[in-house]
This record gives C-alpha cells, structure tokens and sequence, in this order.
C-alpha cells in the first residue's frame, strides 16, 4: 500500500481490553497444533541436514516463529506490532521466538542499528533465549543451496543488464520474456556462478535467477533474482563475499534452517508467498530442507494517522534534521517512544487490543496516546510543577515562616502514602491563574476572589505587580490562617479555584521540553503534497520550569504526572543527578479531537 493510500476502516477509539482477540493466525495455529502438522520437528537426533539440527534439537518448543528485521536503520511503531504478535504467539502456545536479522545487504547495514534493534526488542518485554541469528549465519549453505538448485536445472546467471532486464519482465497484463541467457548448460551456470563468487566479475556483470515461469500472471514468479554481485564490506562476515542472496531467497532458507513453524509477515509480502513455496519445495526435493516447511502468513500492517512509517521518510526527516535524530521523541521510532516517556506495556496493551486482521485499517494516534494515559495514571507518582511561573506574594504570611502541606503521591493508592510539599510567603503559580479582568467562568486569581491553593490554606487576591512594559511580575494575596487543607474549619471555606503552586524559596528551575504531534495533519503527505509540508511548527517547546524539590531526585526514564500539566519523564540521556531534564510524554486528555 502507498504512503498515501488510507485504508477504509477507521479505529479512533480504545478497543476493549477485557479479553484476548482470537484472530486468524491463532485458528491457523490452533488446527496445525490439532493436527500434529509439527510435532516431528520436535525431538532430538532426527535425520536432515546439519544446519537444521542445530536449531531447536531436544526442545519442546510447539510453534516457532520469528522477527526478522533488517538492520538498517530503527524500528518504528510498525514493528512493535510485528514484534508483540510473533513474541507474544510464542510465549501463549509455548514455543519460541527467533531474533533474526535479515542481514544481506551489506551497503546499508550497521552494528548500530543491530544493537538498537536489540535494544528496543528488550525494552518491549520480549526475550529471545539464545535464539539470535543472522541471514550472515547461513550464507554458506545459500550459496550450497544455490549450486544444486543450478545443478538441478532451477537457476541460471543472467548477464543482462539491469535495464535488459527490466524491459524483458513484462507488465502485469503482458507475459514477460525468456532471457537469451536462460538455457545455459547447468555446468555454464556454475562455472560462471563460482567465478561471481571469487571476485572475477564488477558489480551488475551477472546475475543469479531462479527458473520458474516468466509467463506467470504473479510477476515475483517471473525468473526472480537470488544472487547479485557486492563488492562490499560486511558488518559481520567481513569481505569474506562479494556476492550476496536477495532478501526473497534467503528469506525461505533462514526460516527453513531455523525450523520456524509459522512465518508472520505484513500483506506487502503476499505476493511474494508463491515464490517462497517454490522455492522451499524446490530445495526439499534436493534434500536441503527438512519437512514439514515452514508456511507464510501475512497480515494488516501498522497505519496511524499524524505519523509517517515509512523507512525512507523517516530517513529524509533525521537527515535533514527535521528532528534531532532516531531517537527524536517526536519520531514515531521505538528509541523515540522510549525517550518520550511511552512505556512498553502500553505498547504491548495497544497491540493486543486492536488485534489482527487481513484487512488493512487506519488507527488514530490518540488510541496509542490513550493507552499511555491509562498506564501511566496507574504507574506514575504526582508532582507538581508550575510550567509557566509568576510570582504569589502571601502579604500577611510571617516572613521567614515555612511550614509543610501533605500531598498524596497517587490519589488512588493510599498506599503509596503523602509527602511534605513546603510552603512559604513566596510561591509560584501558573501565569495563566490570575487575570486582572476574568471571563466568564473563569474562578481562578482575580482581584477580590478567594482560591484554595492546592493541599494549603485559602488565599484572597489583592492586587498585582507590574512592570514598566505593563507585565505582571507578581500577584498579590492574603492567606486564611484557619484554612489549611485537612485542619478543622477549613471547610468553613467554600471556593471554586483549585490552584497548584510550588514554594519560592524551596522550587528549583528545571528544563523541560512540551513534545506534541510531529505532524499537524492527519495524513502526512496526502494528495501527493510535499510531506514536510505537514511538520507541526509547535511540536517541540523548550521551557525553564519551577518544580517541586523532590523531583530534584528523579533517576533518568522515571516517570510522573505533573498535575495539571500531563506524564514527564526524566530524559534517559541529557539528565544528570541532582539536574533531570523532564520530557511531556502526553497529555492529561486528548485535545486533538477538539479540533486543534
């Protein structure tokens, strides 16, 4: 599907989360298991070829199946949920889960984005146990592999060119043509074979194809390429080869070799599931693959709408430095995710609940952002914050006097307990609870209306400071000594402001970054416009805020509600003990549906 095509069913709310969906790849699993369609795979000593004894001998694994990225570059949100459905198959049919990274492409992939990988798969939850491999692992027995497939009459070496070939594939209503290589001898073909793979050929000279039918409706099927030339360092195997497998035939072997059951992938690849059985047929005649074979499932990929999942614009927004890099908390990657504040289990909540299907459907982003919420409302202690500080000056207030207000660390866990918040003659406050001349409805700060400061004492406004330019420097109240919060006779009190402060003299300046939405639209791009076009000029904000002293602790990822203001998290990498920088991870409620 296009980046642009929008599927035609739409999820904008929370799916309910109180039973597990039964989707189709569970039916499918559930009759094999019935079956007994794999049971053979699973003891130890049974005949085959060597690679295949490798994997999973003497387990008791029931399925396996795998995720297989390809290390070059981040994974985005489109991967977890390809990540939470094959790890999470694995863990509730008792099998195992196989990390393995498709790495045959040797000019785009980097250590980096391995380790990155590995990274975000762990920080989901999910763990491999020992089953980590690499398309690299194998490339001994693919190039085995493609020597018999040669031998047998089922591959031969092109030396078309690029464009000859292109112009010879045909179209989708139009057979397209032999190439006037293909009848070469299978001792041609491999002696030109071996000799791609000692070097003696320039990149593009040959090619190695396999011989189906370039007469057939499905275009993958048409004499499809499985070897091309690379004279091209790899990050794992060195310059150990200059010819590498095309990702669709080395895609079939790994899944072979690794004794996968059940092989999970996106829609994108349903075309590609005839050559996939072709080949592994092909390579069971010849005695290289074990069967039963491992089968092909596809389903509906990842869409939510304000993002953009696509690797290659993803690609164009960090390097042309739309934002700050991979792990941007406003890129919808995994690193970002993690850095903003987003928490694994809400990942994982939000996948399960929205299920698997054929069919491809358009997700709002604010179903994702309202999971967060849920999750962190439950996990996320509170503390206060003043974003947008002035000063409130308590007129009557003893000066030096200090006293300490309890403020309850979650309000629906008891448990958790209070603690002391300071309180003194000088606080902070929003600058946005006072106004000289208020609205209608407006029951904050004004001159003549009485508030409770929150978990303190009542305070009637005065008055205000101001400038030479006329801006507000400072507020001006008087305090109820008989009302604190909790004390008797502070009920005798009866207002409609709520406000929320920070002591003066006990606040400390903290810097703190108000993420929002990438994208300002809800389809980035839409119509063929200029995607960067869509960029939300308002999506990073970098304040100096006054925050509650205690927050002066936070550990780098530990998360808070900051009341009023949303979930923050101190940022894993420019915080420093005694000094955490806090990123908005999201809001207290969702404004974007109002029609920001």
């Amino acid at each position: 599907m296009a980046d642009n095509d929008k599927p035609s069913i739409r999820v904008d709310t929370v799916p309910d989360a109180s039973a597990r969906v039964h989707n189709f790849i569970r039916h499918i699993i559930d009759a094999d298991l019935k079956n007994g369609k794999y049971a053979a795979r699973h003891w130890s000593g049974r005949p085959g070829p060597a690679a295949q004894q490798k994997v999973g001998a003497g387990d008791t694994a029931k399925i396996r199946t795998r995720f297989p990225p390809e290390p070059n570059g981040y994974l985005h949100f489109g991967h977890a949920k390809s990540i939470c459905l094959n790890f999470g198959l694995a863990l509730d049919y008792a099998g195992a889960c196989h990390l393995r990274f498709d790495d045959t492409n040797p000019e785009k992939e980097e250590q980096e984005y391995v380790d990155s990988i590995i990274d975000a798969v762990h920080w989901l939850g999910f763990d491999w146990k020992g089953n980590q491999y690499f398309a690299s692992d194998y490339f001994q027995w693919m190039y085995d592999f493609a020597e018999k497939l040669i031998e047998a009459g089922h591959a031969y070496v092109d030396s078309q060119t690029a464009e000859e070939m292109r112009a010879s594939r045909g179209t989708l209503t139009e057979a397209g043509k032999n190439s006037p290589y293909r009848d070469r001898t299978p001792s041609e073909n491999l002696d030109l074979f071996r000799r791609m793979k000692a070097g003696e050929f320039a990149d593009g000279a040959h090619i190695l194809r396999a011989k189906v039918d370039m007469s057939s409706g499905n275009i993958n099927l048409r004499d499809p390429a499985i070897y091309r030339i690379r004279h091209a360092t790899h990050h794992a195997t060195g310059d150990a080869w200059c010819i590498y497998p095309m990702y669709t035939y080395a895609h079939p072997i790994e899944d072979a070799l690794e004794n996968i059951t059940h092989s999970i992938c996106t829609l994108e690849f349903e075309d590609q599931r005839p050559f996939y059985d072709w080949l592994l047929a092909r390579l069971a005649e010849l005695g290289c693959v074990n069967t039963p074979l491992p089968q092909q499932i596809e389903f509906a990929r990842l869409n939510l709408s304000y993002v953009v999942l696509s690797k290659r614009k993803l690609i164009q927004l960090v390097d042309e430095r739309h934002v700050d890099g991979w792990d941007d908390p406003r890129l919808p990657t995994l690193v970002g995710a993690r850095r903003r504040g987003f928490t694994p289990e809400a990942f994982r909540r939000f996948n399960e609940m929205n299920g698997v299907t054929k069919s491809d459907s358009w997700i709002d982003i604010s179903v994702l952002e309202e999971c967060q919420r849920e999750h962190l409302n439950e996990t996320a202690p509170r503390r206060i914050a003043v974003l947008d500080p002035v000063k409130l000056v308590i007129d009557n207030y003893p000066e030096g006097q200090e006293e300490e207000c309890l403020a309850p660390n979650h309000p629906q866990k008891p448990e958790w307990g209070k603690r002391p918040v300071p309180f003194s003659k000088e606080l902070w406050i929003e600058r946005e609870d006072f106004m000289e001349v208020p609205g209608k409805g407006y029951f904050r700060l004004f001159p003549g209306n009485m508030v409770r400061l929150r978990y303190g004492f009542v305070v009637k406004c005065t008055g205000c400071d101001k400038d030479a330019d006329g801006k507000i420097t400072a507020v001006r109240c008087e305090y109820m000594a008989d009302s604190k919060s909790g004390t008797p006779g502070s009920d005798n009190y009866k207002v409609k402001g709520n406000i929320h402060w920070v002591s003066a003299r006990h606040a400390y300046a903290a810097e703190v970054r108000l993420y929002d939405r990438l994208f300002a639209v809800e389809a980035p791009g839409e119509g063929g416009r200029d995607f960067i076009a869509d960029l939300n000029p308002d999506s990073k904000l970098v304040i100096t805020a006054q925050l509650e002293a205690a927050l002066k602790s936070a550990a780098a990822e530990e998360r808070f509600q900051f009341e009023r203001h949303g979930y923050f998290v101190a940022d894993r990498f420019d915080s420093r003990p005694g000094t955490p920088v806090f990123n908005r991870a999201v809001t207290l409620k969702d404004s974007w549906s109002k029609g920001k």
